[in-house]
């Protein structure tokens, strides 16, 4: 199960809409071995594209040397999908590299009338994609 603070679930929908009709992409970082999403990372999609994502190399370097010096791990990879279902593509779980993470997708189909608004949490190791709940607080204490 994802558990997510409500600003954070509402700043990825935020960058989503925001972004929209492009993909959005991003990180939650959390202390190293904690599981627990605390801090907002939102990315460039350097493809800017309304069907594909990719993190710029330059800024995903950056990132993790940042990470490792704070001590931190992505616990939350996120992205949009602008037309269809939040769930991963064959491209996603290609890409999806960090067995730790929690992958979310946002679909804001909805902006265009082209489906329901959707926030959904997968795990997806070795290929193996894995639906989990999502479960929103005002805090982690």
């Amino acid at each position: 199960m994802l558990t997510l603070t409500k600003a954070l679930h509402d700043q990825i929908v935020a960058h989503a809409r925001q972004d929209h009709p492009d993909e959005a992409c991003g990180v939650v970082a959390g202390p190293a071995g904690s599981g627990r999403p605390e801090r907002f990372i939102p990315m460039l999609n350097a493809a800017r594209s309304p069907t594909f994502y990719e993190f710029d190399s330059a800024d995903l370097l950056k990132l993790y040397r940042e990470m490792d010096d704070r001590d931190e791990e992505p616990v939350i990879i996120y992205h949009s999908h602008t037309a269809t279902e939040a769930y991963p593509s064959r491209t996603d779980i290609s890409y999806a590299n960090e067995p730790g993470a929690h992958y979310v997708l946002v679909s804001t189909a909805d902006a265009d009338d082209a489906g329901p608004f959707q926030f959904r949490s997968f795990r997806i190791v070795d290929g193996e994609v894995t639906e989990e709940e999502v479960r929103i607080v005002e805090s982690y204490t």
